[in-house]
């Protein structure tokens, strides 16, 4: 299972991003899958994560009500919607992949795979 992050970029204060997360291998429904960022200097956090039917989805608080995570099936991808993004959000963003089921948002070792990830930077 391989999988691979893009969109980052740089962006304002108050702007927009969506990362993508495109994954190659067998069985992506049955994948929970979650979003971390690491900032310089700082320990990988989750940003949040969604089941594999996508009927459920958890956010850190910080960035609960800008962020929205979605997955489309079809083509394999999962995607994090960065709305009013602040200069705290900068950070290399990961996408992982989960085979259990997902009750919340799951520390960083409990995930099988991973992504390369992917800049964000937003500038103030």
């Amino acid at each position: 299972v391989q999988l691979q992050a893009s969109g980052g970029g740089l962006v304002q204060t108050g702007g927009s991003l969506r990362l993508s997360c495109a994954i190659a291998g067998p069985n992506f429904s049955k994948y929970a899958m979650g979003w971390f960022r690491q900032a310089p200097g700082k320990e990988r956090e989750p940003v949040g994560a969604i089941s594999w039917s996508g009927g459920l989805t958890y956010y850190a608080d910080s960035v609960k009500g800008r962020f929205t995570i979605s997955r489309d099936d079809a083509k394999n991808t999962v995607y994090l919607q960065m709305n009013g993004l602040k200069p705290e959000d900068t950070a290399v963003y990961y996408c992982a992949a989960y085979s259990g089921r997902l009750k919340g948002l799951l520390r960083a070792g409990e995930y099988h795979y991973w992504g390369q990830g992917t800049l964000v930077t937003v500038s103030s």
